[in-house]
């Protein structure tokens, strides 16, 4: 058995109930108060890690069952709560649910796995002893579930509060650990992905700190951390083994475009590549003149649609990240990063011009044209998995391809489950680029990151792109490793 670990699991009736606000004022407080809590997200999602990591002061992961297996979660938690104080988990959508009725990959198994206790986040919106019914079935559904403890939400007045708080002590015995009042004004804002990255938002900091102040005035925090302490220990595990690098006093250089327009990385997907030997660069498409010099180029998912103009303008940048693609830079892109590597993004009647290495020209729908998780196989040849592979992953995107001189069958990937960019086809490949609309998770796609330095390291041999010192300063300085 390793070590103790106080975790907890917030988790609601359904998405919507105010988890995120929630869990931004435990982190913010927790903090305050000298504790350092590691952040983790369940299920796949950039955004409301991005906001954690802004509550925490420290990286927040990503634990999904779909994606990973039972060791790669219970050892990326063991991992990390050993070099803090804590562990908060914010679930998603409701407890029990899942990808089918037994409750494949929900929060509730997460709990169980983790040996974490639950607190509930109960939307008390127009309902009072109905309330603890809910509380209740959730009780009685599965008895496995260490539910321990409600945080009421949406308050009326302090009348409604005493009778939910009665109700729910008699009917479940359990304790409410706090009560948040109805606000009429939004803390964070939101779009059609959800909340608006805090990359985006004008007072970031400001919304964090409106977070913690509910925290600290209507929650229990004293007593939501003693029930954190109350975690057994993590089931035993065999850790991986951490390859270290082969080269370290030559590391291959990997960018990243991370930006305000593509933001969207899982931090164990940066980390998976410095353990491997890699320099991982932060690049600004829109504020760089030129590509810098690097061994391969990762871009991520992000908002290309709400910066489509000042990408199109850096015209320099966008003609050196074609230049780069040409002499056969190894570029891996995902979503956003695939739209920024086609000719043209169409918006509101207005076309704006992107990298044009691929010839594809997007448009952004009202609706979403996938969402949800992705099963591929691999196809077709390309620089980064063998023919044959299946790999897990992800998409969300209101993006669709409206002109293109590629077919289906020139797409590598043949999706399972997904729709991808068309016929359920996905992964454009041309020289050492591969683009994608799914993502991946690298704990669940461990020969990815070996592949990105492979290729790194091969057309850093061949000394086609000049390289030059970069400044330490534009290095990911994120990593917790």
């Amino acid at each position: 058995m390793l070590r103790p670990c106080p975790r907890l699991v917030l988790s609601a009736l359904r998405g919507g109930s105010g988890k995120t606000t929630l869990t931004l004022g435990l982190l913010a407080a927790w903090r305050q108060q000298g504790l350092k809590v590691v952040p983790f997200k369940k299920g796949p999602d950039y955004i409301d890690p991005a906001w954690h990591s802004l509550a925490a002061g420290r990286p927040c992961y990503n634990l999904d069952p779909f994606l990973m297996d039972r060791d790669q979660m219970l050892a990326s938690v063991a991992y990390h709560a050993a070099q803090a104080d804590g562990v908060l988990i914010e679930g998603n959508r409701g407890l029990y649910d899942g990808l089918d009725v037994e409750g494949t990959s929900s929060t509730a198994e997460l709990a169980k796995l983790l040996h974490a206790p639950v607190v509930l986040v109960v939307d008390c919106t127009m309902t009072t002893r109905t309330a603890a019914a809910m509380v209740l079935g959730c009780q009685a559904f599965d008895a496995q579930v260490a539910l321990q403890g409600v945080v009421l939400n949406q308050i009326a007045r302090p009348r409604h509060e005493q009778l939910l708080r009665a109700a729910i002590e008699r009917y479940c015995g359990l304790p409410v650990l706090g009560a948040i009042p109805r606000f009429k004004c939004a803390v964070f804002p939101e779009r059609h992905m959800g909340l608006v990255p805090p990359q985006e938002h004008q007072a970031a900091a400001r919304a964090v700190a409106t977070a913690l102040d509910l925290a600290q005035k209507y929650l229990n925090l004293d007593q939501l951390w003693e029930l954190a302490g109350q975690a057994n220990a993590l089931p035993a595990i065999k850790l991986p083994k951490v390859h270290e690098s082969q080269t370290p006093d030559h590391p291959v250089v990997i960018g990243i475009i991370r930006d305000s327009a593509f933001q969207f990385y899982y931090p164990e997907n940066l980390e998976a590549l410095t353990r491997l030997g890699a320099r991982v660069v932060e690049i600004n498409a829109l504020q760089d003149s030129l590509l810098p010099p690097v061994d391969a180029l990762y871009i991520g998912g992000g908002f290309p649609e709400t910066h489509a103009a000042a990408l199109a303008h850096n015209q320099s940048f966008r003609r050196s990240v074609w230049q780069a693609a040409e002499v056969g830079l190894p570029v891996y892109a995902e979503c956003g990063g695939l739209i920024y590597l086609g000719e043209s993004l169409v918006l509101n009647g207005q076309t704006y011009p992107m990298t044009g290495i691929l010839p594809l020209t997007f448009k952004l729908g009202k609706r979403p044209q996938g969402h949800g998780y992705t099963v591929v196989e691999v196809e077709g040849p390309n620089p980064f998995f063998p023919v044959g592979t299946q790999l897990k992953g992800h998409e969300f995107h209101y993006s669709k391809v409206i002109n293109s001189s590629i077919k289906p069958q020139d797409l590598i990937f043949r999706l399972q489950r997904g729709q991808g960019i068309i016929d359920q086809r996905d992964g454009v490949c041309y020289k050492n680029v591969l683009a994608t609309y799914t993502h991946i998770h690298a704990s669940g796609t461990p020969g990815w990151a070996a592949a990105m330095v492979q290729r790194a390291r091969e057309f850093r041999d061949q000394t086609r792109f000049p390289q030059t010192p970069l400044p330490p300063e534009r290095c990911y300085k994120e990593l917790s490793i």
